[in-house]
C-alpha cells in the first residue's frame, strides 16, 4: 500500500470563523465562511455527527480512512502500535485558521473523559504555528470554582482572560496544551495541531460564537460538572513559558505531549530518511519526492497532506529545499 495524498476535509459551520488561510496554504480557491478548521487523516467525526461522520476522512477510492484502518490494522499500524493501543491510530491532526479570537475553553483529560463521557480518549494538543499572532494559554493565578462558573454562567469572561498567560507567537514555534488547560488562540494564527482523536470542548466563554447557547457548551454535563475537568491552579511564568518551543529540526514539542503524540519537524535538503510506521505529514514549504522501500513515490508541494501506513516501511523524502512536518502515534 502507498502513501496517499489527502484532498481537504473543512466540515461546515466551525464554532469559529476562518477558513481563508487553510485554502491559501493548499493553493485551493477559498472555502468560505466557517470552515476554519481542515481535519487531516481524521478517523473522528465532529461531535455530535456520529451518524453522518462528518470530520471523517476519505480516502480517493471512497472509503472513510477509519475503515480501511480497520479492514486492516497490521498494514495501516502494524503488530506493535496495536499491542500497546489497540487499532487506534491515537491521532487527529488539523489546520486550523482563527479568523476570530477562539473563546476561552479547555478539553479534558483522558481519565475524566472516561467516566464522565465514556470516551476513550482526551484532548491534548500542539500548536506548531505558521502565521503570528498571540494565544493565551494557562493561568497566572488560581481561580476558584466559583469564580470559573460565574463566567461561564454570566459570560463575563475579561476577569478570565485577564488572569491568563499571554504570548506573542512566530512560525516555527510550537505550543503544547495539556488537558484540563484553559486556552485561546488569537485572530490572525494560522496552525497545525496535533491532538488526541476527540472532539471535546469546555467552553467557559460561547457568546459571540457558532453556539446555539451554554447547553452546547458544556458537553450536555451543565457547567458546575463539566469544568471539574478544568485545571484551576496558577503558572508561574516559567512553567507558562517551557509550554513553548523552537526546534529547527526533529522532535518539536515539549517533552512531556510525547506520552500523546510526536511532532516532527523535517527540513529536506538532498534526502532525508525517516523511520517506519503509521504517520501524517503536512508539506510546509518546497517541493518534495516521498519515496518508500517498495519504489513507490509521490511528488509533493506546499500544502499537501499525506497519510503513511506502517506497512510501507522506511520512507525517504528528497529535494533541493522542503519543509516537512511528520505525526506519528506515542511510542
Amino acid at each position: 500500500m502507498a502513501p496517499i495524498i489527502l484532498s481537504s476535509n473543512q466540515p461546515p459551520d466551525r464554532l469559529y470563523d476562518g477558513g481563508p488561510k487553510i485554502s491559501a496554504l493548499r493553493s485551493e480557491p477559498p472555502s468560505g465562511p466557517m470552515k476554519s478548521e481542515d481535519w487531516v487523516a481524521s478517523t473522528t467525526c465532529c461531535a455530535g455527527c456520529e451518524e453522518s461522520k462528518l470530520g471523517m476522512s476519505k480516502l480517493p477510492d471512497g472509503r472513510l480512512l477509519a475503515d480501511a484502518v480497520a479492514a486492516d490494522p497490521d498494514t495501516w499500524l502494524g503488530s506493535d502500535h496495536i499491542q500497546r493501543h489497540g487499532v487506534d491510530t491515537k491521532l487527529l491532526l488539523k489546520l486550523l485558521d482563527a479568523g476570530q479570537r477562539l473563546p476561552v475553553h479547555a478539553h479534558p483529560h483522558r481519565d475524566w473523559a472516561k467516566k464522565h463521557l465514556g470516551a476513550r480518549h482526551g484532548k491534548a494538543e500542539a500548536w506548531y504555528i505558521l502565521t503570528p499572532g498571540e494565544v493565551h494559554i494557562g493561568l497566572k493565578e488560581d481561580v476558584s470554582e466559583q469564580e470559573l462558573l460565574d463566567a461561564a454562567n454570566t459570560q463575563n469572561i475579561d476577569p478570565i482572560l485577564s488572569r491568563m498567560h499571554r504570548f506573542d507567537v512566530k512560525p516555527h514555534q510550537v505550543v503544547y496544551v495539556p488537558p484540563g488547560t484553559l486556552h485561546s488562540i488569537g485572530k490572525g494564527v494560522l496552525v497545525v495541531e496535533l491532538q488526541e482523536p476527540e472532539d471535546l470542548s469546555i467552553l467557559v466563554e460561547w457568546k459571540g460564537f457558532n453556539v446555539s447557547g451554554p447547553e452546547g457548551a458544556h458537553l450536555g454535563l451543565g457547567y458546575p460538572t463539566a469544568l471539574t475537568a478544568v485545571n484551576r491552579k496558577g503558572w508561574s511564568d516559567e512553567e507558562a513559558a517551557k509550554l513553548i518551543t523552537s526546534v529547527e529540526s526533529g522532535s518539536t514539542a515539549a517533552k512531556e505531549s510525547e506520552e500523546y503524540f510526536i511532532l516532527e519537524r523535517v527540513r529536506v535538503s538532498g534526502s532525508q530518511k525517516c523511520a517506519p510506521g503509521f504517520a501524517i505529514m503536512v508539506v510546509l514549504e518546497g517541493d518534495v519526492a516521498l519515496k518508500t522501500a517498495s519504489d513507490e513515490r509521490l511528488d509533493l508541494k506546499k500544502g499537501n497532506t499525506v497519510v503513511i501506513p506502517h506497512g510501507d516501511g522506511e520512507f525517504v523524502l528528497e529535494g533541493s529545499f522542503g519543509d516537512v512536518l511528520v505525526a506519528r502515534p506515542p511510542k
